[in-house]
């Protein structure tokens, strides 16, 4: 009897909980979006943030629970906080393309400014917000804590979009789904029937994969079709440069086939006011390239012969923080040094691989473990294996092949699937 007694009391208290983390939103934010435009600036040895602008929209896509918890480290994260009584109301965690740069050649030799772009639920009384960003061994190498009144004068209303926007796929409720926009890039007003068609492609093929088939009613898809004024994107390398909507060009940190854009602001100003938490942007090009940041967004071409797989492969990136599985011979980057684990769920480097996927190896696997010979085995066998994160030395993986490390991946192995779900019921209701 007292153990029955217990299991109703434990059930009660876990549905009161919930229940709770859900009135929490309530308590301190308005039904608002605020958006903070920062400039992240400096170097390979120094950096600065900025706040460039404070703006809102009405209704807000994100989490109303989980508020003060985060899935991810990221590369860095932003804390708001009630001001009143010190209460973190909210976190989140990203990434950026700044931080890229900053292991770049250049940033050892000249300073540069990137803008970055961050949704956050808007707080009903004064509240402090903390930026943080962090170096390859978690260390902070920036910091900035600012003041939000919601009844600031200057904080900048933003008029709905008035891009033209299709439904793909509606999984529910907005509040309790995870809000996807595909963006158009290159594309003119007389090409968007074949961006439709493409943002059809990469939302069917995102939700083919396990776990988004099981989960799908969780998410919901949105096309959104901005035109551009010229048809095609940017090849520096070519000397080639397009009028398009978010200005994105190859080339991006010399690397033929980084396609990103650093227009960050515009992509999040053709989105105002619709709902959306996780941003997809097509390139209407045959050049194969892209690029997928954590929390930030996937930036893709849609019309080379491998747009399906490459699309999920970014969206792993951007959506689950998901790292490359792939890596060079006889190269070793600074991205993953031997001292620290990685914060991504897919990669380690031993230094604490029991925060990772120990549970999940079959008893008696070795580690590091073998190659996998066995072409029935390579996609499923979860194991410990040496090269990973661009690396092909001290850097480990989860299994032969996968989604992350090739594109002829049939699936996602299981330990990025098992990290995507717990991402999707993060997010999700």
């Amino acid at each position: 009897m007292k153990h029955f007694t217990f299991l109703l009391l434990a059930l009660w208290l876990a549905v009161f909980s919930g229940s709770a983390r859900a009135q929490d939103f309530d308590r301190f934010f308005d039904n608002r979006t605020l958006r903070v435009d920062y400039t992240f600036a400096g170097n390979a040895r120094e950096q600065h943030i900025h706040v460039s602008e404070l703006l809102q929209f009405p209704g807000w896509s994100g989490r109303r629970h989980h508020l003060n918890e985060l899935p991810l480290a990221g590369n860095g994260d932003i804390t708001m906080r009630d001001k009143a009584t010190g209460t973190v109301i909210y976190r989140t965690s990203f990434s950026t393309l700044f931080q890229e740069w900053q292991g770049q050649e250049e940033a050892t030799r000249t300073d540069k400014a990137f803008e970055n772009t961050f949704l956050l639920p808007y707080p009903k009384a004064e509240a402090e917000v903390t930026i943080e960003l962090r170096d390859y061994h978690h260390r902070p190498t920036a910091t900035l804590t600012h003041t939000i009144d919601p009844d600031d004068i200057l904080i900048r209303r933003l008029a709905r979009s008035e891009a033209p926007v299709r439904v793909l796929h509606q999984g529910g409720e907005s509040e309790r789904c995870i809000d996807v926009a595909i963006v158009a890039e290159g594309y003119t007003a007389q090409e968007m029937e074949t961006f439709y068609r493409d943002a059809r492609t990469a939302c069917d093929a995102i939700l083919a994969h396990a776990p988004f088939d099981r989960l799908k009613d969780r998410f919901n898809f949105i096309a959104v079709g901005v035109p551009s004024a010229d048809s095609g994107v940017s090849v520096p390398g070519t000397g080639t440069w397009k009028r398009t909507a978010l200005s994105s060009h190859f080339n991006t940190f010399y690397s033929d086939r980084y396609l990103t854009t650093g227009h960050v602001r515009d992509l999040h100003n053709v989105l105002a006011g619709l709902p959306y938490e996780h941003i997809i942007v097509l390139a209407n090009t045959e050049t194969y390239g892209g690029g997928g940041i954590y929390n930030f967004y996937t930036l893709t071409t849609a019309h080379h012969a491998d747009f399906r797989p490459v699309v999920v492969h970014e969206f792993g990136h951007s959506f689950g923080g998901l790292a490359d599985e792939y890596y060079y011979d006889d190269q070793y980057t600074e991205m993953y040094p031997s001292d620290t684990e990685p914060w991504e769920p897919n990669l380690t480097t031993l230094k604490d691989f029991q925060s990772k996927w120990s549970d999940l190896l079959p008893a008696g696997t070795p580690v590091p473990t073998p190659p996998v010979t066995d072409p029935e085995k390579v996609y499923t066998q979860v194991g410990v294996y040496e090269g990973g994160g661009y690396s092909s030395k001290g850097v480990y993986r989860p299994a032969m092949e996968c989604r992350m490390k090739i594109n002829e991946a049939p699936a996602f192995c299981p330990v990025c699937q098992r990290a995507l779900e717990r991402i999707i019921r993060f997010q999700s209701w």
